[in-house]
């Protein structure tokens, strides 16, 4: 059989037997039309969910900032989880006014803080540009070049959309990588406040010993409000602006759902990887996550220890020290699930089957005989780089004042490029962005903090045999005293360097790359003698990029061939559906876990320390049972926590969980521990996601928080 003739089998069979979408995928607006939800549970019309023509449930969705989040009122109020909040809760706390600890509630809509660095996208539109974007591949192209030019065609595509749609923004996700592009409008909201979030104590109960695990009683919910200009259009933070009124807001069923209900998740989940090799997951298992999880927890607890000794300390420290936390026990529960299910053998197996497939075949084995083979040469030479670049992407993330001076000395030289030549970072629509997220983090800037990281880090390099150390080593001598160690060389920086003053940093932003560059400025002087290096490293990224780009998109072709169907793309941070039912599962031999926790529960946990905390005023309101209409008929009790088979990732946090018909009953929140493994493989077994029942929200907001108003609100 000639390639032809082949191809056109495989499309036939891919037409035939096109997915029935099981309870597993995480599906595109462009599949939405091909499930069959009604045989499954949903009760509405499928075009309730999305309809390009109207208005849907789609519409009331939003990108929050990276979280997913729905609108609940007709007046721009925003629900989602409390971790998705909380750079806004700890960037209005102090040591006078600490809404960390005691929560936050605004009366009124004067008394909403402003939520700085936070932005709203509603999804508008969406189209397949993948012909515009490729055709600037030319045959004859370098890797990096390739790169470069797909990079900067999608700047130009993005550019001229946005031109013709003034004060919206637009975006082209990669779907299967290196093959497929769909371009999504988006109305921009960018003016965002904090309305309501419970104390740390509920918001975060549990902490991290309950992080990624079941039973969970976690109160991770929070409210914010969206704003625009009088005349409607997008504009930025100002007194003046008034509460944004959306096209479609979720309706809230206030009686929630039972065990074994059809429920379905909109919303924007990170980045999967089920279309991936065997060499790259067990890269994965046996490099980079086995490392990071080294990295951080020793990070963890440096910064931990600098936070007891004071409350202010910890307060800023707290959004880094979460964040590295919630890596590390994901990392964690990712390499048990990969070890424990052999997922790289099982691959492997595949892939072996995969190429004796294309053997049999003369002109296949001609166009696909090698992908595999560089594949795995290309994982082998990640593996052998994989300190020194590490390393190099690192550094900058652990000091506050060198990512402050290499973001400035950057900008100096990008700013004078035409704006599709610039980095994304430092174009015009980006870079006002770029300085705010910048001055936002000197906000939580610990000098101590950023001195032990960054020593911890250069003691490092020290240790490894990496050809080129020597010369990236004497950027970090003190040429005033060559015989200065890593802790002299560190402390001397810091007293010689006003980076981590706001007035200081705006001062340098204004200048131009000579006037940076006679500046006596230690971190100045380093970003510029690092400068060779990070352009080196994104020289190899482009490269790789390029040939992953390009060997990934021929095995996704050769794949559909051998399995005879199509695909749901790998998760990328656009729009998403995926359904399933409330259900527990079983852990372990012998252990079953039921759907639904309760109120009980948090009493029976609590311990009256962190992270098991619970606050006076709750244990009341437990004591008294009042419960009103928030009471679970056969729990006798007000459920907290819910589990159900959904296939989520990161991203998903802060997604309403919708019943069949399509009314709010939960956020979601998080997986089960073995479920951090959905990133590479699903299975109905374990792959169970968190979310914090719409009963506990009403109930808890009602009766402890005494925000009746928001009640009335969502309700009206």
């Amino acid at each position: 059989m000639n390639l032809k003739k082949v191809m056109l089998v495989a499309l036939l069979l891919s037409i035939v037997t096109l997915p029935a979408f099981s309870e597993e995928g995480m599906i595109p607006l462009s599949e939405l039309d091909k499930l069959d939800l009604k045989s499954k549970g949903l009760k509405i019309n499928p075009e309730e969910l999305y309809n390009p023509n109207g208005i849907s449930l789609v519409n009331g969705i939003i990108n929050l900032s990276g979280c997913t989040a729905s609108f609940v009122s007709g007046e721009g109020l925003i629900l989602t989880n409390y971790h998705c909040a909380f750079r806004a809760v700890q960037g209005a706390t102090t040591r006078d006014k600490d809404y960390m600890k005691e929560g936050f509630s605004a009366v009124d809509r004067k008394q909403e803080l402003r939520a700085k660095g936070y932005t709203v996208r509603v999804i508008e539109s969406y189209e397949d540009v993948s012909s515009k974007v490729l055709k600037v591949v030319k045959k004859g192209m370098s890797f990096e070049q390739r790169t470069k030019a797909v990079k900067k065609q999608i700047k130009k595509i993005i550019l001229k959309v946005e031109k013709k749609n003034p004060g919206k923004r637009a975006d082209i996700a990669e779907m299967f990588i290196g093959k497929t592009y769909v371009l999504f409008i988006y109305k921009y909201i960018r003016d965002v406040r904090l309305v309501y979030s419970p104390p740390r104590s509920v918001g975060e109960y549990g902490g991290e010993e309950d992080n990624w695990m079941w039973p969970r009683h976690t109160g991770d919910f929070a409210f914010l409000r969206a704003y625009v200009a009088s005349d409607g259009s997008f504009a930025e933070y100002s007194p003046e602006n008034v509460p944004y009124i959306p096209s479609k807001y979720l309706k809230i069923n206030p009686e929630g759902v039972n065990e074994e209900d059809f429920v379905f998740i909109l919303g924007y989940p990170g980045r999967t990887y089920r279309h991936r090799t065997s060499s790259f997951i067990a890269y994965e298992e046996n490099i980079r996550m086995p490392y990071t999880v080294q990295l951080y927890g020793k990070m963890i607890s440096m910064l931990e220890k600098l936070s007891l000794t004071n409350r202010e300390t910890a307060i800023k420290l707290s959004p880094f020290i979460k964040g590295l936390w919630n890596t590390k026990k994901n990392y964690m529960g990712k390499l048990k699930g990969l070890r424990s299910l052999k997922i790289a053998d099982t691959r492997k197996a595949l892939e072996n089957k995969l190429q004796d497939f294309i053997d049999s075949n003369p002109e296949l084995k001609k166009k696909y005989g090698d992908v595999l083979k560089e594949l795995n040469v290309l994982y082998r030479d990640m593996e052998k780089s994989f300190n020194y670049e590490y390393f190099l992407r690192y550094l900058r993330r652990n000091s506050r004042l060198l990512q402050n001076a290499y973001t400035i000395y950057e900008a100096s030289i990008e700013r004078k490029k035409k704006d599709p030549d610039r980095e994304k970072a430092y174009m015009d629509r980006n870079f006002e962005r770029t300085k705010l997220r910048l001055f936002i983090g000197l906000r939580n800037y610990v000098e101590t903090a950023d001195k032990v990281l960054l020593k911890d880090f250069l003691k490092k390099l020290e240790t490894f045999k990496s050809g080129k150390r020597e010369k990236i080593n004497v950027v970090f001598k003190d040429p005033g005293n060559k015989k200065s160690g890593v802790n002299d060389f560190v402390d001397t920086i810091y007293k010689r360097s006003d980076l981590s003053k706001k007035e200081y940093v705006e001062k340098l932003f204004k200048m131009s790359r000579k006037e940076l560059e006679v500046l006596d400025d230690p971190f100045i002087r380093m970003a510029k003698q690092l400068y060779p290096y990070f352009r080196e490293l994104k020289k190899i990224d482009d490269e790789r990029k390029g040939k992953l780009d390009t060997l990934l998109a021929r095995l996704i072709e050769v794949k559909k061939m051998f399995m005879g169907k199509d695909f749901i793309p790998d998760a990328n941070g656009t729009f998403r559906l995926t359904y399933g039912f409330v259900r527990g599962y079983s852990p372990a031999d012998g252990t079953y876990s039921k759907p639904f926790t309760t109120l009980s529960g948090i009493i029976e946990k609590n311990q009256n320390k962190d992270p098991f905390h619970v606050p006076s005023k709750l244990i009341d309101l437990y004591t008294r049972k009042q419960y009103g209409n928030y009471k679970h008929s056969s729990l006798n009790d007000v459920p907290v926590g819910m589990l159900y088979n959904l296939d989520t990732t990161g991203g998903n946090s802060g997604s309403p969980v919708l019943d069949a018909n399509g009314k709010l009953i939960g956020l979601n929140f998080d997986r089960v521990y073995e479920a951090t493994i959905n990133d590479y493989e699903w299975d109905e077994k374990y792959s169970r996601s968190i979310g914090v029942d719409i009963r506990f929200i009403l109930w808890f907001v009602e009766n402890y928080g005494e925000a009746d108003h928001l009640i009335k609100e969502m309700m009206n």
